[in-house]
């Protein structure tokens, strides 16, 4: 297994000077630097799901968003690069039932999230879409701050589905592994905000956090 390239804690070390620079959060220790504020009324009614691959994460997420009045918006975020990816897109819209609107957006995601503010909406994924962050070279901390503002601002039901890919082996490759570091430094920083979060595995919603 190769170790070329930055490791980890290189790798936070610079996210968070940047971040710094930049006036974001960062998460290295116990310290937030120039943490930006922001409102709390669409935190308040936002959940966060995680998950692996294939552990019910979005069956449990779309429930979640079902319990409220519909219509209900589903914020699709991933491409179709390739056949396979095209057809899980495709599962995923003919096992949805009846009663959804769907909207794609790849990168813009804060905008869709402030156009439908008083519809429930869910949001599939965050994976992806930070995947079509890192391709097109996007600044990863301004668009979750755009994220966390679009999101504080909602005044329905909102629930974010993410991929927990941190629990695996190192990445052999350095792209791979600036993912890696970038999807957990995301949920962090949502996880932080929102006052449910999730874990689902094997299809069981086991709950890690819970505020009133």
């Amino acid at each position: 297994m190769k170790t070329d390239g930055p490791n980890a804690s290189t790798f936070q070390t610079k996210h968070d000077g940047q971040a710094a620079e930049k006036g974001h959060t960062t998460l290295s220790g116990t310290h937030a630097i120039n943490q930006p504020d922001y409102e709390a009324a669409g935190f308040r009614s936002a959940t966060l799901v995680l998950g692996g691959a294939r552990s019910g994460k979005s069956r449990h997420a779309e429930s979640l968003i079902m319990a409220a009045p519909g219509p209900w918006i589903y914020l699709a975020t991933g491409q179709a690069y390739d056949s396979e990816m095209q057809s899980r897109i495709e599962h995923h819209q003919t096992s949805r039932p009846t009663g959804w609107q769907t909207v794609e957006e790849p990168i813009d995601v804060a905008a869709i999230l402030t156009r439908y503010a008083n519809s429930p909406l869910l949001l599939d994924c965050l994976t992806l879409w930070l995947t079509n962050l890192l391709l097109e070279d996007h600044d990863i901390p301004s668009a979750t701050d755009g994220l966390l503002r679009a999101l504080a601002t909602r005044t329905a039901p909102t629930v974010l589905v993410g991929n927990e890919v941190g629990l695996g082996i190192v990445p052999e490759n350095r792209l791979a592994r600036r993912f890696r570091d970038e999807a957990g430094f995301l949920h962090q920083r949502i996880a932080a905000k929102v006052t449910h979060v999730l874990f689902v595995a094997a299809g069981l919603p086991l709950t890690l956090k819970k505020e009133q």
